[in-house]
């Protein structure tokens, strides 16, 4: 994990790279990104659970006409 110092030149060359008016926008679509990512990662751990619960529901039955 880089420290505080690599952090603060990776800042300074970015700013030097795109200039201060161009950094916001890559910032918000950074993060608007990263929130998207996030969420569909989270439909595809809810769909996971879904599924768990509908085989173990089908197991149960299986085992009820046992």
């Amino acid at each position: 994990m880089p420290g505080p110092g690599s952090l603060i030149i990776i800042a300074i060359i970015a700013l030097l790279v795109f200039g201060p008016k161009k950094l916001p926008e890559i910032g918000k679509a950074f993060g608007s990104s990263l929130r998207e990512f996030k969420n569909a990662t989270k439909g595809l751990v809810d769909d996971d659970d879904v599924k768990k619960a509908e085989v173990q529901k089908v197991e149960d039955k299986k085992e009820e006409l046992k």
